[in-house]
């Protein structure tokens, strides 16, 4: 005698899941749906509310209708504050992405001790930015800190804080160390996927190791390099704890950047009117980047680079 499992059967010819219990595709996005719009939809919304009053954070907000977004575009801090948002911004890409890239090429081979040293290199992306940054306000104490002892030594002014270059780059390079291994893990996942046969293909056609990484490693991870320089964008733009506590908006206003001018405006002045004005148009402003690096890299019309193999 023989037993046959019990088979799934289909409705209107299409084929039955495993576990289906005629519940709607759609049914089971709601959970994930609920959850983003009511912790981004709705306080999105809340703000640009916000953004039309005038608001002390403890009586009721007042309409003012264009008040606050007239006077942001007259703001000459507000511009300020955008042109060194977007400086830090390239700055943060430049530095990041061809090392993250090189790294996470290097991490998804099989060289030894690579699982040892990748593990190692992780370890910035478990800390957090706020304890990250008293690390380096420390150690960059022209004072106390190390910098005060190494700095002359490697022709670095121990008080590389006070000025505003360096101020900038100090805030660039410990965004980068602690997020790199992020991007890192992004380009090695994707060069994991490349296969294996191009750069047989390539070594039997005699191409070195620098030309299989020009025209085969970095075409294929074009889509890869999209996504990361989306996230490091955004996540540049969106620079705060780094900023509060290691140089506080200054020297002066130095590294007084968008989301900075938006706290200090909402939780030192309390117009936090203007600051949801602030807030939105930096959403705005991240979104339009976005969209248009997207666009231009044709990210959107995404095929498969393995096609045809």
């Amino acid at each position: 005698m023989s037993h046959h499992a019990p088979v799934a059967k289909s409705h209107g010819g299409g084929k039955a899941a495993v576990g289906d219990v005629g519940r709607p595709p759609v049914a089971w996005a709601v959970p994930g749906i609920l959850f983003f719009a009511v912790f981004a939809i709705v306080p999105l919304a809340i703000a640009v509310y916000l953004s039309f009053t005038s608001w002390d954070g403890l009586n009721s907000p007042t309409m003012t209708g264009l008040d606050n977004w007239t006077r942001l575009f007259q703001d000459s801090e507000f511009g300020q504050a955008a042109w060194l948002s977007l400086v830090l911004t390239v700055i943060s890409w430049a530095f990041q992405t061809p090392v993250a890239l090189l790294l996470g090429v290097w991490a998804a081979g099989r060289q030894k001790n690579r699982a040892l040293l990748s593990a190692v290199f992780f370890i910035p992306l478990l800390l957090s930015t706020t304890a990250i940054a008293m690390l380096f306000h420390a150690l960059l104490d022209p004072n106390f800190g190390v910098i005060k002892e190494i700095g002359p030594w490697i022709g670095v002014d121990p008080n590389v804080m006070g000025s505003s270059t360096g101020a900038l780059l100090v805030v660039a390079f410990v965004g980068g160390w602690q997020f790199m291994p992020f991007h890192t893990l992004i380009y090695q996942g994707g060069a994991r996927q490349i296969p294996e046969v191009l750069y047989q293909a390539a070594s039997i056609d005699g191409a070195g190791m620098v030309r299989q990484f020009f025209h085969i490693t970095l075409p294929q991870l074009r889509h890869t390099m999209t996504t990361s320089s989306v996230l490091m964008i955004v996540g540049s733009l969106t620079y705060f704890d780094t900023v509060l506590i290691m140089t506080k908006g200054g020297p002066g206003t130095d590294t007084t950047i968008l989301p900075y001018l938006m706290y200090r405006t909402g939780f030192q002045t309390y117009d936090l009117g203007y600051a949801a004005a602030i807030a939105t148009a930096l959403v705005v402003v991240a979104t339009a980047i976005s969209l248009i690096m997207v666009r231009l890299s044709g990210f959107g019309n995404m095929r498969s680079t393995r096609e045809g193999m």
